[in-house]
């Protein structure tokens, strides 16, 4: 009694303390795995001593089998087959031909740096060619980094895990038998990875089906059953072959999630708190059986070892992964920072460290200690680093450049003109050719097509454009545009012409911003900027006459004759939103209804084919028309 009593404390005080981390992180805003790593040290052996993870006997070893098929089928559900066909060549370099620079280059500086048997050196590298997706996630939504990029690093975090779990626990299987077949060690690899795919595609469907035809089964009892297949599978495919369970997890989640399955989000939510759970109790138990000791005791080559493996092997790989990508070097150059070990790596690391000692292996301590400062490491100088450097580097999704506009009309054409003069990537979408052919005219990229297929807005690359805009004769349809494109591709700014009434609030819940003005009348300006009853201006707001300014334009908006079209603010020229707050500096772009009847403006030589011309309007400028209005009323 008293033995179970004492496994009962030790799991308590671990929850508690993997919870408390998670509260930590989320209010200090930085990665959880930094203050379970500290915290796991400060209650472990080396610290104050309340934890000891060796008390749970085999027991810990069960609890990390298990906990990492959930961490693992929570990394595949959010894989999006979609986006990461977008980067699907960068990505499976990354998974193949990255892994092997990562496994070469790793073990070589475990070597000669850190002075490792060759064998021990390659198991080492085997074990760190990971990174981690409970550590990346987390991460990439801190800091909004943009999609493309988050997509890559994603996308590696998961599929490489099982891949690097394998490949290690086929380097142990190799050294702990003495069979230096390197032919062996490929089928043996290929074997567990072609198994766990196997079961995990099959298993995955199986579930699907579940949650699509078992309707007499509510949303509570499906997601425990998801999670009963789930571990039966892990341990199915264990069974047939050792270690193919990671693999099975992570194909299962990624058919499950890709098989669109109505109340998947319950699934999802479901799943990311027995995730957090899991690496919150994981890392902490991990972290507390740690010897401080041992890490210091690897000396000053060991180091040397995690900092080739940072600043030459990643970015070696990086290069040679993403060559042909259309990538930018700022993406790559981050690319190449941020690759954080995370929980698979720690799990194996304490896994194969007993598997050695009991077989009598010198280096089961040395490996474990060397892949928990690779961890530490690259945790906390990337994840720590990581928003700052994205920020420096300018890949954050504010700084996303690009828009796809639905609906070719001339107040449309005319904001896609901005775009374009600054160089950015810009897609008009629409059915109607008279339109289509203005806006090749204007050397602007049409697609004749409906916009309400994911087909043609994926054709317009909008994964990796920074605005959608719909801003068709029709405001439901536009909201509607909108919801689909902020749902199904994310991009930062998601902006839609639609009535104040009765979506207005929606919106906000659903990242579509209102644009320009309420209730804007499109086709009411549309024929203004036909008929050349518009004048086209720019005013930059000062620090002396910023209120002011302000509420010059905002009487001259609420009395119908100005419409806010962009907002151009640190040198970026944004979609102005309805609810947006101006800030001195901001320079205002608009149109102003000139009433003047259109044959005085012939007369005067305007048309309304003469382009328009961007100028400082006195109406809007000149304070002393305004003053000498004031002025002129009685008793003034």
């Amino acid at each position: 009694m008293e033995a179970s009593f004492e496994i009962t404390v030790q799991m308590a005080i671990a929850v508690f303390a993997g919870i408390s981390a998670q509260v930590l992180a989320a209010y200090l805003r930085v990665p959880s795995i930094v203050l379970l790593l500290l915290l796991g040290i400060l209650f472990g052996s080396d610290g104050i001593g309340l934890l000891h993870p060796h008390s749970l006997g085999t027991g810990l070893e069960v609890i990390v089998a298990l906990a990492t098929a959930i961490i693992l089928f929570e990394g595949g559900l959010n894989l999006d087959l979609r986006e990461l066909g977008r980067v699907s060549v960068s990505l499976q370099l990354l998974v193949t031909q990255g892994t092997l620079i990562t496994l070469l280059g790793g073990s070589m500086a475990a070597h000669w740096l850190g002075e490792f048997p060759w064998n021990i050196a390659f198991l080492y590298a085997s074990i760190i060619v990971v990174t981690g997706p409970t550590v990346v996630g987390p991460l990439l939504k801190q800091i909004n980094v943009d999609r493309q990029v988050a997509t890559l690093l994603e996308g590696e975090g998961v599929l490489i895990d099982p891949v690097g779990a394998i490949l290690a626990f086929v380097v142990l299987d190799t050294i702990l038998n003495g069979d230096a077949d390197p032919i062996n060690a490929i089928v043996g690899l290929l074997m567990r990875l072609g198994v766990g795919a196997a079961i995990g595609g099959a298993g995955g469907y199986l579930m699907s089906l579940i949650f699509k035809r078992a309707s007499f089964l509510s949303f509570e009892l499906k997601n425990l059953v998801v999670l009963a297949i789930l571990w039966s599978l892990f341990t199915l495919s264990q069974m047939i072959r050792s270690e193919s369970g990671v693999m099975t997890t992570v194909v299962a989640g990624a058919v499950f999630a890709n098989s669109s399955v109505p109340e998947e989000r319950l699934l999802r939510s479901f799943k990311g708190q027995l995730t957090i759970l899991s690496v919150s109790v994981l890392f902490i138990l991990l972290a507390a059986d740690l010897s401080i000791a041992s890490v210091f005791a690897l000396g000053w080559g060991s180091l040397f070892t995690v900092l080739v493996l940072m600043f030459v092997v990643r970015p070696i790989n990086i290069l040679l992964c993403t060559w042909n990508s259309d990538l930018n070097w700022r993406q790559k150059v981050f690319l190449s920072w941020v690759a954080p070990r995370g929980i698979v790596a720690a799990s194996v690391a304490s896994f194969f460290a007993i598997s050695l000692t009991q077989r009598g292996i010198n280096g089961g301590d040395s490996i474990k200690a060397l892949v928990f400062l690779t961890i530490i490491m690259t945790v906390v100088c990337q994840g720590l680093t990581a928003g700052w450097v994205a920020k420096w580097l300018q890949i954050t999704s504010k700084d996303v450049t690009g828009a796809v506009i639905v609906g070719c009309n001339p107040l449309s054409l005319l904001i896609a003109r901005f775009f374009q003069e600054r160089g950015e990537n810009v897609v008009m979408i629409d059915t109607d050719p008279q339109y289509l052919v203005q806006a090749e005219a204007q050397n602007l990229r049409v697609i004749a097509s409906s916009a309400l297929d994911a087909a043609v807005l994926e054709e317009a690359g909008l994964g990796s454009m920074g605005t959608f805009l719909a801003m068709t004769s029709n405001g439901e349809v536009n909201f509607v545009l909108a919801q689909r494109a902020a749902e199904e591709f994310s991009p930062p700014r998601v902006l839609a012409v639609f009535p104040r009434d009765p979506q207005a609030n929606i919106s906000a819940s659903n990242k579509v911003e209102q644009a320009f003005i309420p209730d804007l009348g499109i086709k009411t300006w549309n024929e203004y900027l036909n008929d050349g009853r518009v004048k086209l201006g720019t005013t930059t707001l000062d620090e002396l006459e910023f209120s002011t300014q302000c509420d010059r334009i905002q009487e001259k908006i609420r009395t119908g004759v100005l419409i806010p079209l962009l907002v151009e603010r640190e040198e970026r020229l944004q979609v102005m939103p309805v609810n947006q707050e101006w800030e001195i500096g901001d320079r205002i772009i608009y149109l102003l209804h000139d009433p003047r009847p259109s044959l005085l403006k012939r007369l005067s030589g305007a048309t309304q084919s003469t382009p328009l011309s961007l100028e400082k309007l006195p109406e809007v400028e000149d304070l002393s028309l305004v003053q000498l209005s004031a002025s002129e009323v009685p008793g003034g």
